[in-house]
């Protein structure tokens, strides 16, 4: 099995910390190690964490995110930084970018945006770890850093959420009455477990793909049931 990257983000704001950490939980090979409020959180981190790769932002409240590119390439060599922030200043770019920072991506964010960068600095850390030599063609390929625009239709998946199964229970889903399905219903068709595809159906009710509501029987507790959106019979 291919080891996780360990991550440490560097970031003052909690509220973002946190949304960047949550993103990078969604991302499968990744894990968050630790989080630093500035710079010098940060420089104690990454030497008793040893991340190999650091979400930073440019703006701290002890120094200047590229200073701080600058002590990792003097100390911490085998540490990559992807740069997450709102400076648009060509300058800061700049610096970040002789100070060999993978990526610099402007805030805000959205999560199909961090995800492809995410996976294309994967797809490099994979290959550059495993290979002992490489040919020019891929070379250039690393290069470019999967920097192809993504298709619009593009939606990548939570961990946890397989496109397959997900097929399966919209379909079970698009057969059922009007009434809808319950978790039980869909996991017998489908052949999964009962928490399984509750998982899959509170996945489609947060996406807003489906809704719920309650049935009331002549006995017994009422029904949760999952209706998809512009198909109720």
């Amino acid at each position: 099995m291919s080891e996780n990257v360990r991550v440490l983000i560097v970031e003052d704001d909690q509220r973002i910390a946190d949304i960047n950490r949550r993103f990078v939980e969604k991302v499968e090979g990744f894990e968050v190690v630790g989080i630093a409020a500035n710079g010098a959180e940060a420089k104690e981190h990454i030497a008793i964490l040893e991340p190999h790769l650091l979400l930073l932002d440019v703006y701290l409240p002890d120094m200047l995110g590229v200073e701080l590119v600058q002590f990792v390439r003097l100390y911490h060599r085998e540490v990559d930084i992807i740069m997450i922030t709102a400076a648009k200043e060509a300058e800061t770019l700049r610096a970040a970018l002789r100070g060999g920072v993978f990526d610099y991506i402007i805030k805000p964010i959205s999560f199909e945006r961090f995800h492809e960068r995410m996976e294309a600095y994967r797809k490099q850390w994979d290959r550059l770890r495993q290979a002992d030599t490489l040919e020019q063609e891929e070379i250039d390929r690393l290069l470019a850093r999967g920097r192809e625009p993504a298709p619009r239709n593009v939606h990548f998946l939570p961990k946890g959420i397989d496109r397959v199964t997900l097929d399966k229970v919209r379909d079970a889903m698009r057969a059922a009455s009007g009434e809808g399905v319950s978790a039980e219903s869909v996991a017998q068709l489908i052949g999964t477990s009962r928490t399984t595809a509750r998982r899959y159906l509170e996945y489609l009710l947060e996406e807003g793909e489906a809704y719920a509501d309650l049935v009331y029987g002549t006995v017994g507790r009422p029904e949760r049931r999952y209706i998809l959106r512009n198909h109720e019979k």
